[in-house]
C-alpha cells in the first residue's frame, strides 16, 4: 500500500485550511470560498451582450410570428438539465406558445449537436432551432440551416476553433466570459439572467436546482468560486422546486441525508439521468426530460406499474423516477456482464502483460452505450489505462468514379486513464503515439479510434510510454499520523469540509502509520448482516471498516498486537446530539505483529 503527503503539512494551518490549499485554494481566498454569495456570479454579459440582444431578438421574433421552434436536447445530464431550463424559462414567459409551438428533439444514443437532427429539421419546416450544451463547431449544418432562412441559436460551453458565421453562439469558452468551468446548464441560466434584467423579473433563479445537477453532471471544478456557488446554492433544500430534483432528493433522502451534496448527486442522482440516456429507450428518454418541466411534470398518464388496476393512473414525474431507477438497474446488469466478458478476455489473452488493456470487439459483443462504463470499472479494478473499441467496417466512396474504394478497418470506442498510476492525460498519451484517427473528450476519459493496421504499433508505443508507470495506487493524503496520536480534533474539522467534496475538491483522506491494535480494540458489529468491523482507540476515536466479515475479523484476533497502517475517510457521527470523530477505512495493510503486548 502506497501513500503520500499532497503537501508538507504546516504547523500553522488549521485542518481546514491544510486540506483546501492542498486543493488548490489560496490561503487568503479560503473565508470567501466558504462563504460565497451571489456577488460571485459574473454579469451575463461578459457574454457579450450583442449576441445575448441577438439570440433574443431572434427568440422574440420567432414567438411573433407564431414560427415553430425547436430545442435539441443533448444526450446527458447537463444536456437535459440545460434544454429543461430553457423551456421553463419560456413557459413562464409564453405558455401558450410553448404548448403550440415549441417542439424538443431527444437524440437516439450518444449523439451530440446537429448530426442527426437535420433531416426532422427540414422535414417540420422549423424557423428557429435553439441547441443548449452542444453545436458550437457544427460550423457546416449552421451554414445550410441559414441558407434555409432557418435561425440558430447556441448555448454551449464546449471548446469549438472559432465563432460560427452562420449561428448566434452564446459561449463561456468563445467570450470574455471568466469561469471556463461552467456547463451549458450555467450557460443558459446566465442568459435567462440576462433576459430577467430587462424584464425586471427574477425568474431564473427559479430554476437554479436544475443549474447545479447540470454542473455537477458535467464534472464542472468546484475549485471555480462561482461553479460552487451556484452548485451549493441550487442544492439548498428550499431551492429544489424542479418536480425531478426533488423527487430523487425524497426518494433518495436515506442515502443523501438531510440535503444534497455535490457528491451525493454524483452518486445518486446523476448516473440515473446518464442510465436513461445510454441505456433507456426513446419513450423512457422523453419520459425523464417531461419529469423536468413543470407544466409536464404533474399530468396524469396511464400507470405501468406492476399490478396496477386497468385505467389506473399517475403522474409522469412519479412514472419517471420509478422509471430511471429501473433503467439503471438493467443498465448494472448489462455492465456486469460486459465486465465478466472482459475480465475472461484478460486472463484468457494474458492482457496484463500491457500497460495499457486494449479489447478489441466485435460488433454487437458489447452495447456501445455502456462501454464507457465497464472501461471505468475496468480501470479502477485493474489499476491502468482501459480502451474498450468495436470493429469498424468502411467502404469510402470515390469522389471522381463513385464507387466504392478498398475496405477501411478501425477500432472505435471509450478509453479511460488512471490517474492515479501518475498518468495525467491517456489522451495525450494517445495522440503521441501517432497512431489515432482521433482522440476526443478529457484528459482521463474520451473516444478514441485507432486504425487495425497500427494497433500493434499503438501497444508497443504504449508498452514504452508508460514503462515506469506504478502498478499500485497511490493514496494521497492530507496528514500522516503515528500510531495513537491521531489528532481527533483535525478528524472533525475535516469532515464538516464534507459538503464541498466533488469535482476538483477531491474527499479528504489520511493515514495513521504504526497502529497497535489489541482484541481488545475489536468489535464486529451486524456479523450475520451486513458485517462492519469497529477499532476503537484509547482515545476514543472509532475506525469503521464497513463490508468486513467474521473471517476479517478472526484474523485480527491475537494474545499480542497487530501492528498496521491505515487509509482512511474523515466522518463525524451524530448520535443523540454528541459529534464524535470516525475515520471511514478505505485500506490498509498489516506491517507487523506480536504474540504479547508488553
Amino acid at each position: 500500500m502506497k501513500y503520500k503527503l499532497i503537501n508538507e503539512i504546516n504547523p500553522n494551518y488549521t485542518a481546514q485550511e491544510q486540506v483546501l490549499t492542498n486543493r488548490g485554494i489560496k490561503l487568503t481566498d479560503i473565508k470567501h470560498y466558504l462563504n460565497t454569495t451571489d456577488k460571485d456570479i459574473s454579469a451575463p454579459e461578459c457574454f457579450g451582450e450583442d449576441k445575448l440582444k441577438a439570440a433574443l431578438a431572434m427568440i422574440i421574433q420567432a414567438i411573433h410570428k407564431s414560427q415553430d421552434m425547436l430545442v435539441v436536447v443533448d444526450c446527458d445530464c447537463d444536456g437535459y438539465t440545460s434544454s429543461a431550463i430553457l423551456i421553463n424559462y419560456l413557459h413562464d414567459l409564453f405558455p401558450s406558445y410553448v404548448d403550440n409551438h415549441l417542439k424538443y428533439f431527444m437524440h437516439e444514443g450518444k449523439a451530440h449537436g446537429l448530426s442527426d437532427v437535420m433531416d426532422y429539421i427540414f422535414d417540420k419546416d422549423f424557423g428557429l432551432v435553439i441547441l443548449p450544451d452542444s453545436s458550437s463547431n457544427d460550423y457546416e449544418y449552421h451554414a445550410r440551416l441559414k441558407m434555409a432562412g432557418i435561425g440558430v441559436v447556441v448555448l454551449d460551453h464546449h471548446e469549438a476553433d472559432k465563432l460560427s458565421e452562420d449561428a448566434i453562439v452564446i459561449n463561456n469558452q468563445l467570450s470574455d466570459y471568466p469561469n471556463k468551468d461552467l456547463s451549458g446548464a450555467g450557460v443558459v441560466y446566465q442568459f435567462c439572467k440576462y433576459w430577467d434584467k430587462l424584464l425586471g423579473k427574477n425568474i431564473a433563479d427559479d430554476y437554479l436546482d436544475l443549474v447545479a445537477l447540470g454542473l455537477t453532471g458535467d464534472m464542472m471544478s468546484l475549485r471555480s468560486i462561482e461553479t460552487k456557488h451556484l452548485i451549493t446554492k441550487g442544492f439548498k433544500t428550499e431551492n429544489l422546486q424542479n418536480p425531478f430534483v426533488y423527487g430523487m432528493f425524497t426518494k433518495n433522502s436515506y442515502s443523501l441525508g438531510s440535503h444534497i451534496t455535490p457528491m451525493g448527486a454524483a452518486f445518486y442522482i446523476v448516473p440515473l439521468v446518464n442510465a436513461i440516456v445510454r441505456s433507456g429507450t426513446l419513450e423512457e428518454m422523453e419520459l425523464t426530460f417531461k419529469s423536468m418541466l413543470k407544466h409536464e411534470a404533474f399530468k396524469m398518464i396511464p400507470s405501468n406499474k406492476r399490478g396496477h388496476k386497468p385505467g389506473e393512473e399517475e403522474r409522469v414525474v412519479d412514472q419517471a423516477l420509478r422509471t430511471v431507477t429501473n433503467v439503471k438497474n438493467r443498465q448494472t446488469r448489462a455492465q456486469d456482464a460486459g465486465m465478466d466478458m472482459l475480465e475472461t478476455m484478460i486472463k484468457e489473452n494474458n492482457m496484463m502483460e500491457h500497460k495499457v488493456l486494449l479489447f478489441l470487439l466485435k460488433p454487437g459483443q458489447l452495447d456501445a452505450n455502456i462501454s464507457g462504463l465497464v472501461a471505468n470499472k475496468l480501470m479502477a479494478k485493474y489499476q491502468r489505462p482501459v480502451c474498450v473499441l468495436t470493429k469498424v467496417i468502411e467502404c469510402p466512396i470515390d469522389e471522381t468514379t463513385g464507387k466504392k474504394g478498398p475496405e477501411y478497418v478501425a477500432y472505435r470506442g471509450s478509453a479511460r486513464g488512471y490517474d492515479k498510476s501518475g498518468v495525467e492525460s491517456f489522451r495525450e498519451i494517445c495522440l503521441e503515439t501517432g497512431c489515432v484517427e482521433y482522440a476526443q473528450g478529457h484528459a482521463n476519459a474520451f473516444g478514441v479510434g485507432i486504425p487495425d493496421h497500427a494497433i500493434e504499433s499503438f501497444i508497443k508505443q504504449t508498452d514504452e510510454i508508460l514503462k515506469d508507470m506504478q502498478s499500485e495506487p497511490v493514496y494521497y493524503v492530507d496528514y500522516i499520523f503515528k500510531g495513537v496520536d491521531v489528532s481527533g480534533e483535525k478528524i472533525l474539522d475535516i469532515a464538516f469540509l464534507s459538503d464541498l467534496w466533488g469535482q476538483g475538491i477531491d474527499e479528504s483522506l489520511i493515514c495513521i502509520e504504526d497502529l497497535k491494535i489489541t482484541k481488545s480494540n475489536l468489535v464486529l458489529m451486524s456479523p450475520d448482516k451486513k458485517p462492519t468491523l469497529k477499532i476503537t482507540l484509547p482515545n476514543k476515536l472509532a475506525l469503521i471498516k464497513f463490508g468486513s466479515s467474521q473471517e476479517e475479523y478472526d484474523s485480527l484476533l491475537t494474545d499480542g498486537y497487530i501492528k498496521m497502517n491505515v487509509i482512511g475517510k474523515c466522518n463525524a457521527n451524530e448520535w443523540n446530539g454528541n459529534v464524535n470523530p470516525q475515520l471511514l477505512i478505505e485500506d490498509w495493510e498489516i506491517t507487523g505483529q506480536s504474540k504479547y503486548d508488553f
